[in-house]
């Protein structure tokens, strides 16, 4: 991918923003004043990055109609007014804070460990260390740092090069197709890897998710080259109603899986590994060598035990009316007359799709906030380029689902499109 979209509809660079090493480089080529007239545009540049995402953010809080709402609209104030309204229904605001992964902390790691079915769970900051412990201690294991993930799994596009730069893994790729891979081609795999891991959904692929007897084949042939298996669970919450089976059947397939607490669940932050006890022991080690044994957790604990108990009962409803809005907005392109288009999955296979359009991102971008600003309805957030090997003017963007979409019908998505596609022909008319 040529940029990375966080969770909020966001996107940041795939490897960060080199700042300090373009200026040093301007420097070199150039001498100092072209390299402080380069390093003046850069900051206009920043800054008008800057203001657009504070009026996307503007639009989006202002709007009345809205298919999901997502935290990076929100105050600080908002937010933990909130966490404190909520969070005296999952867990007693009287008990005392964490220290170091105790108390709420603990609680929290039960929970996700009997949810899953498996015997023990550990709690981390981020997802990016929690899967970076988790393939570590399988390499150590089973004396193979070769790990097997599709080039489209977030440590590959999302993590900087962790996996080889920090613990010293190497990965190689089953497939190159936009799928999760197939037992076929697991089998097929040219050299021997100590770890298969699977992004369920697969994120950047369009969300996409296996059959269930597929997924059940993929693991057999994993364990018949003598792997483990390794969930990259971030959303396998939503993941229930596509593969009809329940959460401790599905994550019962591998032997460990990452799940998180912000992506579905309207947390702040952290996640967690779940898996055998004396693997949930050394994640624990290794949690504290990579720096994550934070003093304390209370407000992302806690945050997720609400999530735990609000959202995650809501994700099949979400999941089923995705289905509804995806069939809204073909309808709408279709009668928008627009000459190619994608909603990619056609059924969506969790409350998150991606729909594609021939226009350049920057258009679709400033046509959807245009849309949220003048009739207070947002249909899309930020829209962004494909793969750079990939055709010129052609952009995509993510849609989420959640409790504020179940109120659109087909119909009303169909309008907005329109309603849309009107904004879009009038940027492109400005140029």
């Amino acid at each position: 991918m040529a940029d990375a979209m966080t969770d909020d509809g966001e996107r940041t660079g795939e490897h960060g923003d080199d700042t300090h090493g373009e200026e040093e480089r301007a420097h070199e080529t150039y001498g100092e004043e072209q390299a402080d007239e380069r390093a003046g545009e850069r900051q206009d540049e920043h800054g008008e990055e800057e203001r657009q995402r504070r009026r996307r953010i503007a639009a989006l809080r202002a709007a009345g109609r809205v298919l999901a709402r997502v935290s990076a609209a929100a105050t600080l104030g908002e937010r933990l007014a909130a966490l404190t309204t909520e969070g005296g229904a999952v867990y007693d605001l009287d008990e005392t804070v964490d220290l170091y992964g105790n108390g709420i902390v603990e609680e929290l790691e039960r929970r996700v460990a009997e949810l899953l079915g498996f015997p023990g769970a550990v709690f981390f900051p981020t997802g990016t260390m929690a899967q970076q412990v988790a393939l570590r201690c399988w390499a150590g294991r089973t004396g193979n740092r070769v790990v097997a993930l599709h080039p489209l799994a977030h440590p590959e596009v999302h993590e900087r090069g962790a996996l080889g730069a920090v613990s010293g893994l190497r990965t190689v790729h089953p497939t190159g197709e936009a799928r999760l891979p197939t037992a076929d081609e697991v089998r097929a795999l040219e050299e021997p890897f100590g770890t298969l891991m699977l992004e369920l959904p697969l994120r950047d692929a369009g969300f996409l998710l296996p059959a269930w007897d597929e997924l059940e084949e993929v693991v057999e042939a994993a364990r018949e080259r003598d792997a483990v298996v390794h969930f990259d669970g971030a959303r396998l919450w939503e993941s229930t109603s596509h593969l009809g089976r329940d959460l401790p059947e599905i994550a019962g397939l591998a032997d460990s899986v990452y799940v998180s607490f912000y992506k579905s669940l309207g947390g702040l932050s952290g996640g967690a590994l779940v898996g055998p006890e004396p693997f949930v022991e050394e994640a624990r080690a290794w949690r504290h060598r990579y720096g994550g044994n934070v003093f304390q957790q209370h407000p992302a604990a806690l945050a997720a035990l609400v999530g735990l108990e609000r959202e995650l009962p809501r994700l099949p409803s979400y999941v089923a009316h995705a289905g509804v809005v995806a069939a809204g907005l073909r309808e709408g392109f279709q009668a928008a007359g627009v000459p190619w288009f994608r909603v990619n999955p056609e059924v969506p296979h969790t409350h998150e799709f991606h729909v594609w359009l021939p226009y350049g991102s920057e258009v679709l971008t400033e046509a959807a906030v245009r849309q949220a600003e003048e009739t207070g309805v947002v249909l899309f957030r930020r829209w962004s380029t494909g793969s750079p090997a990939g055709p010129p003017g052609v952009a995509f963007t993510e849609v989420t689902v959640a409790a504020p979409g179940l109120e659109w019908t087909a119909s009303d998505v169909r309008e907005a499109v329109l309603t849309f596609m009107e904004f879009v022909h009038q940027v492109v008319r400005e140029g």
